[in-house]
């Protein structure tokens, strides 16, 4: 499966719960949404918006917020082990309990196969250079999976600030130098902060979820026909937005056949540090 020959990974989405979208914090993002979303959705239609759209691998994330597990690595788990040519996990952690927090990754790593780690900075109204995030950023270290996280200006009512990726993931970047980063939802309005840090640490990669291609800044587009074609990740946030809306405005981006390839899996491949197609 590929969209025009070329392999594709999605670097963020969430498969929901019973719960999960009717949550009160999602409601401003329902009402500027291009699409239109079921708070209904069953696996199966998940499978066939992205078999449909020729995405060969979507990764799926839990959520773990202040009030506990929104969608937990179990659900995540249970998802991937029924689709596994499909999926692979993302696991979440309790950042107010750092202990259980490491022990967390562990598992997630070791007992679920998860490739990563993800946190949304809003949710926990706490920057990423806050003391809660340290223990986690060493594990993921020690277990060699990437650190995922929200970049930007955030969509429900919470505060925009920790989105902001100068100073706060500046300075986690020059404390932990061995942490591979993935930062999603692009930056807006700190897309070019965020390009400055994905251009000045190796391991620092952008994902595109939560943008259609014609929402993508410019400044990022160039970045990627330039110095960095190899730090921006294709990714969706579905089911915010689906797969083939993604996709149907690549063309439009005018990327050589390399950038192209490079954006759709190869830069996923090298962040996660595994075959994922």
């Amino acid at each position: 499966m590929a969209y025009d020959g070329v392999p594709v990974i999605d670097a963020w989405m969430q498969q929901p719960d019973d719960d999960f979208l009717e949550n009160e914090i999602f409601e401003p993002l329902m009402r500027w949404q291009d699409d239109d979303i079921s708070l209904e959705l069953p696996l199966d239609w998940t499978v066939q918006a992205y078999e449909s759209a020729g995405v060969d691998t979507a990764v799926v994330s839990a959520w773990w917020g202040p009030d506990g597990e929104m969608l937990s690595n179990d659900h995540v788990a249970d998802v991937v082990e029924k689709h596994p040519d499909l999926f692979v996990g993302v696991g979440s952690v309790p950042l107010d309990e750092p202990m259980e927090a490491v022990r967390t990754v562990r598992r997630c790593v070791n007992d679920h196969g998860f490739v990563g780690i993800r946190t949304i900075p809003w949710l926990w109204e706490l920057p990423p250079d806050d003391r809660r995030y340290y223990p986690v950023y060493a594990e993921c270290v020690e277990q060699d999976v990437p650190f995922c996280l929200q970049v930007g200006h955030t969509g429900p009512l919470k505060p925009s600030e920790t989105g902001r990726p100068i100073p706060y993931l500046d300075n986690v970047l020059r404390e932990f130098p061995d942490l591979t980063v993935v930062a999603g939802h692009i930056g807006h309005p700190w897309t070019e902060e965020m390009i400055a840090l994905a251009t000045k640490y190796e391991d620092v990669y952008i994902d595109t979820s939560a943008y259609k291609p014609k929402r993508y800044p410019e400044e990022l587009i160039e970045f990627m026909k330039g110095h960095g074609s190899e730090k921006v990740i294709f990714g969706t946030n579905y089911p915010m937005i689906q797969p083939g809306a993604c996709l149907d405005g690549i063309d439009a981006l005018d990327l050589d056949e390399e950038t192209e390839g490079l954006f759709l899996h190869e830069n996923a491949e090298r962040a996660f540090g595994t075959d994922l197609v």
